[in-house]
C-alpha cells in the first residue's frame, strides 16, 4: 500500500468517526498483527459469563505492570515505617490506574487504533520520533527493573552471584518466542499462572503461616482516615503513585484489546467496552490487593524495629535499605519459618518474568505503532532486553550488588518523565467526540481521569528534583 493510498484510506476513516461511524482499521494500522483478531468472541447477544470467558485477559496482561518488582520496595518500605497508614495511598493509585487503563481499551476497541498509532496519525508528523523515542527509554526503564527482579529472586533462591543472574534473565526471551507461536491466549494464560502464583504465596504469608495475621480493624481504620500524619508519609506517597501508573501499559492496553475479533456495529462495540471495563477492573483490583498484601506483610513483621538482627548481621532500617533483600533474609527467622523467604522469593521472580513479558509487547506495540516498523519479534525481543541488560551489567559489575536500589530508583525516575506523555494524549483523545464519534468517554469517566492524570502528574513533579538529584549521583557514581 503507497502512501497516496494509506492517507487516503486515513482520510476516509477520519471521516467515518467523525460522523459516528463504526470504523474498521486498514491492514497497516494492526497492532501486534499476528495476533490482532485472532481470539473469536459470541455474539453481542449472548449470556454474561460466556462473554466475559472471551474478553477476559488483555487487562491481566497489562494488571502485572502494576505489582512488578518496581513496585516492591515502597509498598515494603510503607508498610515497614508507617504500619497501615499508607494503605489507602495503595487504594487510590490503584482507583486511578483502573480509570486511565479503562480509557485505553475503549480507545482501542473504539478506534481501531492503539495510542501510539493515534498520535502518530493525529499529531504533527515531526512528533512521532521523539514520542517513539521517549517510548523506547520508558520501555527499557521498565524491563531495567523486571531484570533486576528477576535476578535479585534467582540470587535469593539459587544463590547465583547477581551479574550472573542478570544475564541468565535473557534466557526468557525463547519463553515468549514460543508462546508467541501459539497465539494471544497462551501467553495469557501463562501471565496468568503467574499472578495466580504471586497471589497464593501472600496469601499464604498473610493467612496460613503463623505470626502474619493482619489486624483487620487497623487496616479498616487506616483505610477510612487517610492523611499524611507523620513526616517522610508524603514522600513515600508520592513513591507509591509515581510507581503504579505505567506508561507503557496505556499504549499496550489500547492495543491488546484488538486480538479479539470485534464486528464493527454499535451493538458488538458497546459490548467490548462494557467487558473490556470489566476486565480492567477486576484484574487491577487484583493488583491492589497483592500491593496491599506486600505492605501488610511489611507492616506485620517489621513495623515498630529500626533494625533487625540475624545470624550476627544487623540491618538497619533508612532511606537507603534494600527493603527486597531484607525482607527475604529477615522472614524466615523472624516468622520461624523457611518457608517465608522461599514463598517471597518465587513471588518476586513470578512478578519479574511476568512484567517482562508484557514490556516486550509493549515494545513492539509502539515501535510498529509510531513508525511502522515491522520486525521479528526476536529481533525486537533482544532489542528490549539489551537495553535493560547492558546498562545493569555495566553498573552491578562496576559497582557490585549494592547497587540494585539506585538502578531501580534510576528506571523509576525516567518512567515517571515519560508518564505525562502517555497519558494527555490518551485523555485528549478520549474527550474528543473528533477522535471516537459516538463513543466518546461520559462526563465521570473523563473527570476521573483528567483528575487522576493531574494528580498523578503533580505528585510526579514534587518528587522529581529529589528523584532526578539521586539519579544524577548513580550517574556520576555518588
Amino acid at each position: 500500500m503507497d502512501n497516496q493510498q494509506l492517507e487516503s484510506n486515513v482520510a476516509a476513516l477520519d471521516r467515518d468517526r467523525l460522523l459516528g461511524a463504526p470504523t474498521t482499521p486498514t491492514p497497516s494500522h494492526l497492532s501486534i498483527e499476528g495476533m490482532h483478531g485472532s481470539v473469536k468472541v459470541p455474539h453481542h447477544s449472548a449470556g454474561f459469563w460466556k462473554q466475559w470467558r472471551a474478553y477476559v485477559g488483555p487487562a491481566i496482561l497489562v494488571s502485572v505492570g502494576y505489582m512488578d518488582p518496581g513496585n516492591w520496595g515502597t509498598d515494603l518500605q510503607a508498610g515497614a515505617e508507617f504500619k497501615y497508614d499508607l494503605l489507602w495511598v495503595v487504594a487510590l493509585a490503584s482507583i486511578m490506574a483502573i480509570f486511565l487503563q479503562v480509557l485505553s481499551a475503549r480507545l482501542g476497541v473504539a478506534t481501531g487504533k492503539d495510542l501510539a498509532q493515534a498520535c502518530r496519525d493525529y499529531y504533527p508528523r515531526w512528533t512521532k520520533y521523539p514520542n517513539w523515542l521517549f517510548c523506547e527509554i520508558a520501555i527499557g526503564a521498565c524491563d531495567l527493573a523486571e531484570v533486576l527482579g528477576s535476578a535479585v529472586a534467582i540470587n535469593l533462591l539459587f544463590h547465583i552471584p547477581i551479574f550472573w543472574a542478570v544475564l541468565i534473565t535473557a534466557c526468557d526471551v525463547f519463553v515468549l518466542l514460543a508462546l508467541q507461536r501459539f497465539g494471544m491466549r497462551w501467553i495469557e494464560a501463562l501471565v496468568l499462572t503467574l499472578v495466580v502464583t504471586i497471589g497464593a504465596c501472600f496469601f499464604i504469608e498473610l493467612f496460613v503461616l503463623p505470626k502474619t495475621i493482619p489486624n483487620f480493624m487497623e487496616m479498616a481504620t487506616a483505610m477510612a482516615h487517610p492523611g499524611f500524619r507523620q513526616v517522610g508519609m508524603a514522600t513515600i506517597a508520592i513513591g507509591i503513585i509515581g510507581a503504579t501508573v505505567m506508561p507503557h501499559n496505556l499504549y499496550l492496553h489500547s492495543a491488546l484489546v484488538q486480538s479479539r475479533k470485534i464486528a464493527r456495529d454499535d451493538a458488538s462495540i458497546r459490548t467490548a467496552i462494557k467487558f473490556n471495563t470489566i476486565d480492567s477492573t477486576v484484574a487491577l483490583t487484583i493488583a491492589f490487593f497483592v500491593n496491599a498484601a506486600i505492605l501488610v506483610l511489611a507492616a506485620t513483621v517489621f513495623f515498630g524495629k529500626d533494625s533487625v538482627s540475624v545470624g550476627g548481621q544487623t540491618f538497619a532500617f533508612n532511606n537507603d535499605t534494600d527493603w527486597i533483600r531484607v525482607a527475604f533474609l529477615t522472614l524466615a527467622p523472624l516468622l520461624g519459618t523457611f518457608a517465608a523467604s522461599v514463598l517471597f522469593a518465587v513471588a518476586l521472580l513470578a512478578s519479574g518474568q511476568s512484567s517482562t513479558i508484557t514490556g516486550t509487547l509493549a515494545g513492539q506495540v509502539v515501535m510498529e505503532g509510531f513508525l511502522h516498523w515491522h520486525i521479528t519479534p526476536w529481533v525486537r525481543r533482544v532489542i528490549t532486553r539489551l537495553l535493560a541488560i547492558v546498562p545493569a551489567v555495566l553498573v552491578i559489575g562496576v559497582r557490585g550488588e549494592g547497587s540494585i536500589n539506585d538502578l531501580l530508583v534510576l528506571s523509576q525516575v525516567i518512567l515517571a518523565m515519560q508518564l505525562p506523555f502517555a497519558m494527555f494524549p490518551l485523555l485528549h483523545f478520549t474527550s474528543s467526540r473528533k477522535f471516537m464519534g459516538k463513543w466518546k468517554s461520559g462526563g465521570f469517566l473523563l473527570a476521573t481521569g483528567w483528575t487522576s492524570a493531574i494528580l498523578i502528574t503533580l505528585m510526579d513533579v514534587y518528587g522529581l528534583p529529589g528523584a532526578v538529584h539521586d539519579a544524577w549521583k548513580i550517574i556520576r557514581g555518588g
